[in-house]
C-alpha cells in the first residue's frame, strides 16, 4: 500500500483582501482585490502532494458554495476526501488580509469542519506507514477537541503523527495538549506560536522549553529557516527571496516536511526541503502556492 498523508486539520475558504496596510481601529481602507480559495490543512495536504506525497482529508466539510469550492479544488489536486458531507452547514471560512509587506493577518469563522463527530474519526482507516497532519483549529474547545484528541492518543505505531498548533495555540485547551502530547511525534509551529506557547524570549529557549513536553519539535523562522529541534536544537538555513504574500507559507513547510520524511529523507534534510518549498512560495500570490518537487530539487541543487 502506498504511504499517504491523512490530514485531519480544517480545510476552510479564505476569503482573501489585498490591502496597503491594516487600518487603524475605527478606520478603513480599500482592498485592491479579492479572491476564495481553499485554505488551511488545504495548503498542507497541496503541498505534500506536489512533493510526491499521496494525500487525503480526513476531516469534515459542508454543503454549500464553500463546501463545494473545497471538494473540487482538492479533487483538482488528487485528494481524496473520505468523508461524507456534513449535511447540516456549509464549510467555514476566513478574511485573510493581506499587506503590502505579504504579512497576512486572518479572521476565521468555523463551519461544518469543526463538527466532526467520533463515528466519523472511528471511520478513518490509517494504512501501513500513514502520517498523520493534525491542526491546532482542531482541538479548539470550540471545534473538535472532545473527540479529536483522545482519537488522536489512540493512533497505533507506525505512523508519524505532526501537530501544527497554529495561531490560535495559547487558545487551545492544556487538556487537550497533554492528552496529544504523548502520542505527537512532531510540533511544527512558527518563531510566534513558540514564544507565546513557552513565554520564552527567543528561538533557542523556546526550542528547549517545547522539548520538555513534545518528543522533536520544528519552529519555522520565515526567511530565516527553521529549529530542528531533537535531542539539541538545530539551525536549518532558509533561503534569500524577495516575498509577495505569505499566505499559507507555513502550511507548505509542514506539507514538505512531511514528504521528505515519508520519503526517507532525515529530519534536517526534510527541514531544508520544507525551507525551499516555503521560500519559493511566499514569491506567488495566493495561499496554495507551493511549487513541485523539480522546482524545489532546482533551487536545493542550485544552492550547493
Amino acid at each position: 500500500m502506498t504511504m499517504r498523508l491523512v490530514s485531519v486539520g480544517n480545510v476552510i475558504v479564505d476569503v482573501t483582501l489585498r490591502i496597503p496596510a491594516l487600518p487603524e481601529r475605527g478606520g478603513d481602507v480599500l482592498a485592491r482585490d479579492t479572491g476564495s480559495t481553499p485554505g488551511g490543512a488545504f495548503n498542507t495536504l497541496v503541498a505534500a502532494a506536489r512533493q510526491g506525497l499521496e494525500g487525503v482529508y480526513g476531516g469534515a466539510h459542508g454543503v454549500g458554495p464553500h463546501g463545494d469550492l473545497v471538494r473540487s479544488a482538492l479533487s483538482g489536486e488528487g485528494i481524496s476526501v473520505l468523508l461524507d458531507p456534513s449535511p447540516d452547514a456549509d464549510t467555514g471560512f476566513d478574511i485573510a488580509l493581506v499587506d503590502d509587506e505579504g504579512e497576512r493577518t486572518f479572521v476565521t469563522v468555523f463551519g461544518a469542519e469543526a463538527r466532526l463527530t467520533a463515528r466519523e474519526l472511528a471511520s478513518i482507516s490509517l494504512g501501513a506507514g500513514d502520517l498523520v497532519h493534525v491542526s491546532g483549529y482542531g482541538l479548539l474547545e470550540d471545534t473538535n477537541a472532545r473527540v479529536l484528541a483522545p482519537w488522536i492518543a489512540g493512533i497505533g505505531s507506525g505512523h508519524t503523527v505532526l501537530l501544527d498548533p497554529g495561531p490560535l495555540a495559547t487558545a487551545i485547551p492544556a487538556e487537550a495538549l497533554a492528552t496529544v502530547a504523548g502520542r505527537v511525534d512532531w510540533l511544527s509551529c512558527n518563531l510566534r506560536e513558540a514564544l507565546s506557547l513557552t513565554g520564552a524570549a527567543d528561538a533557542v529557549a523556546a526550542a528547549t522549553a517545547l522539548r520538555e513536553t513534545w518528543r522533536a519539535v520544528v519552529i519555522r523562522l520565515g526567511p530565516q529557516g527553521c529549529l530542528v529541534v531533537q535531542d539539541e536544537a538545530r539551525f536549518v538555513a532558509g533561503f534569500a527571496v524577495e516575498a509577495v504574500d505569505t499566505s499559507g507559507a507555513g502550511d507548505a513547510h509542514t506539507g514538505a516536511f512531511l514528504a521528505g520524511l515519508a520519503s526517507g529523507e532525515t529530519p534536517r534534510a526534510a527541514a531544508r526541503r520544507a525551507n525551499a518549498c516555503a521560500a519559493i512560495a511566499v514569491t506567488r500570490r495566493g495561499p496554495a502556492t507551493a511549487p513541485t518537487a523539480a522546482e524545489v530539487q532546482r533551487l536545493l541543487d542550485g544552492a550547493g
